[in-house]
């Protein structure tokens, strides 16, 4: 059960890269829905599986939002970077900074929160961590939402290791949706007027 849970842990760092280092917004999307299932199974070490579910299908509703909304754009498919630096090998760089630093912030965060797991406050602290990288490295508005959703993730996987309560849970979902609501609107509100 640990080393599956090591693997998904290792996943949500492939994920997490992925979505730092891709420019296509489908492949984004994609390792969104990968990390949801990774979540998934983090939060089912302390929840039930029927609750720890609430995270996948409303991930997936989010990814889901967000895509329709992508889909019907008529913008290009080329999304450039307003802000330097754009290398794909600078990100990763950064990426693995953020990785280091959290391999050695994790046994300090398993002293003060015991009984959670190293896996799961590795697998977390990975989505939060690179999540806020990719805040700090974007401006477009579609990979703001996708590195506020990987932030809020990393968040919800730490936090249902202490609190099983079913209504934290739908709040914790609502926010999620919302962030995909807030993401369709701003990705629709900048589209062209052609009709003019």
């Amino acid at each position: 059960m640990t080393l599956i849970a090591w693997i998904v842990a290792g996943l949500l760092l492939v994920t997490s890269v992925g979505i730092l280092v891709s420019r296509d917004w489908r492949l984004g999307l994609g390792f969104l829905g990968l990390q949801y299932l990774g979540v998934f199974w983090l939060t089912s070490q302390h929840w039930p599986v029927s609750m720890a579910a609430i995270k996948v299908v409303t991930g997936w509703m989010a990814i889901a939002t967000l895509g329709i909304t992508r889909l019907n754009l008529k913008e290009s498919d080329k999304e450039s970077e307003q802000i330097l630096p754009e290398g794909r090998l600078f990100r990763m760089f950064t990426a693995g900074i953020v990785t280091v630093i959290i391999v050695t912030a994790a046994p300090t965060v398993e002293d003060i929160i015991p009984g959670i797991g190293m896996p799961v406050i590795s697998g977390s602290l990975i989505l939060m961590g690179l999540g806020m990288l990719h805040l700090g490295m974007t401006v477009q508005p579609f990979r703001v939402i996708l590195g506020l959703l990987t932030v809020l993730a990393g968040f919800e996987a730490l936090y249902a290791a202490l609190e099983s309560s079913i209504l934290v849970a739908a709040m914790l979902s609502t926010v999620n949706l919302g962030l995909a609501l807030v993401g369709a609107y701003l990705l629709s509100a900048r589209m062209p007027e052609e009709n003019v």
